[in-house]
């Protein structure tokens, strides 16, 4: 089988892919955010219903483990282009549903229920994505330039944040900031309008070839999952810990910030909505940087840097936030997404980097999905939660338990830089 796709091509396809994919998994987070309580949780008041708008928001991280194993295993059996074209779909056809979704007021508690499953249904979607999208251009990348190519499916999130902050902000302008209309269909529109993306994506998906380490693989696993645990199991679990902090800063950033902006700080939707599309520019120069330079110094170097930084900063942004200025809070944004890229932009090499061919979907896959429960999953809760009883600044204290986490699991890491990707001998591999 032929794989000459360029590299251009296949950089173009994984970033759409996961850009696609964030967007609709972030347009949930905002709505989450901002309409949910009053569509789908009304009976529940406001602070209450917040906590369970962001429940519903970490539903998904549960189900990204499993849709890591699950999509994994085909990925790691079948391909990573048949499994990609998956996950896509599934993501593109749960997000058109939501937008399609009758509200409490309607249809009573089948709303939040139906709620539950199209989210759970995103949760496996991206569950599968991340780890397939960094494959694609790890395992085409040449090894001297693995961080540089590596940043492209990385810069999906960067990407799906500005345009899933844009298109809210633009339903915004038109239907006015204290409008009915927002509430009862505007917020529809994003989720919608993914049925656009999801045809383009499939495109230029369906225009890569398979990538050369899996084609040149001399044996799949017949179970991967097995084989990852057996063989990889610590490596799972240090990735999974150095990756909590990531994920506990841009959740908050991107979909709690959302929320405290308008409700603590009393800033206007619009400016909160500028704000998230500001902050991108700043976290994708970040993840773009971090990642060719992890081609010079190496993935754990960068990484433990960041990590490092987000444990005094966690101390520091809420009481910056809670001087009620748009400026401070637009610098509390943008340092905590610039934190989140320096750590992100390197872990789509050295994720790869650290697994076998034939599980190594799958061990990415968990390992990423797992810290996605650990800092994702559960940080937006408790940060809704404790800042209603407590305040901001024990939301503080949270995020730096994350970081520190996640220095003490980098400093176990290997350095992963030069080490080599292609399939080794069946004679040098234990049987997975």
């Amino acid at each position: 089988m032929s794989t000459t796709t360029p590299m251009r091509r296949v950089a173009l396809a994984s970033c759409a892919g996961t850009t696609i994919e964030f967007y609709d998994f972030f347009i949930y987070g905002t709505a989450a955010a901002l309409v949910f309580p009053k569509v789908f949780f009304p009976a529940l008041g406001e602070a209450a219903g917040t906590v369970a708008s962001f429940a519903t928001f970490a539903v998904a991280f549960g189900a990204r483990p499993l849709g890591a194993v699950l999509f994994g295993h085909f990925g790691d059996r079948l391909g990573r282009k048949k499994t990609l074209i998956s996950t896509l779909l599934l993501m593109g056809i749960a997000t058109v549903l939501i937008g399609c979704l009758p509200s409490a007021a309607s249809i009573g508690v089948a709303a939040p229920l139906l709620l539950v499953l199209l989210r759970i249904a995103q949760g496996l979607a991206v569950g599968g994505e991340w780890a397939g999208a960094t494959l694609l251009a790890a395992e085409y990348a040449p090894p001297a330039k693995r961080g540089l190519y590596a940043v492209f499916p990385q810069l999906g999130p960067a990407l799906a944040f500005a345009l899933s902050s844009t298109t809210f902000l633009i339903v915004n302008l038109f239907v006015g900031e204290t409008s009915a209309a927002f509430i009862e269909w505007g917020w529809r529109v994003p989720f919608l309008l993914s049925a656009v993306l999801l045809a383009v994506g499939l495109y230029v998906r369906l225009a890569i070839e398979e990538t050369p380490m899996f084609v040149k693989a001399d044996r799949v696993a017949t179970a991967p999952i097995v084989g990852a645990f057996r063989h990889q199991w610590r490596e799972i679990l240090l990735a999974a810990g150095s990756l909590a902090m990531l994920f506990a800063f841009f959740y908050i950033g991107t979909a709690f910030l959302t929320s405290y902006g308008t409700a603590k700080v009393g800033l206007s939707r619009s400016t909160v909505l500028s704000l998230g599309v500001a902050s991108t520019v700043v976290f994708g120069a970040a993840i773009v940087l971090s990642g060719i330079y992890s081609d010079r110094v190496g993935r754990k170097r960068v990484v433990l840097a960041a990590c490092l930084v987000s444990v005094p900063w966690s101390f520091v942004m809420f009481p910056l936030l809670d001087t009620g200025s748009a400026v401070a809070f637009a610098l509390t944004l943008m340092v905590t997404m610039a934190i989140f890229g320096v750590a992100y932009g390197p872990r789509g090499a050295l994720l790869p980097e650290m697994f076998r061919t034939r599980y190594r979907y799958t061990g990415a896959g968990i390992a990423y999905n797992l810290a996605g429960v650990i800092g994702g999953g559960t940080a937006p809760i408790l940060a809704a939660d404790l800042s209603a009883a407590h305040g901001g600044q024990a939301v503080g204290y949270v995020l730096a338990a994350f970081g520190l986490l996640s220095v003490i699991c980098t400093l176990a890491l290997p350095e992963t830089r030069d080490r080599a990707m292609e399939p080794q001998p069946e004679s040098l591999l234990n049987a997975a």
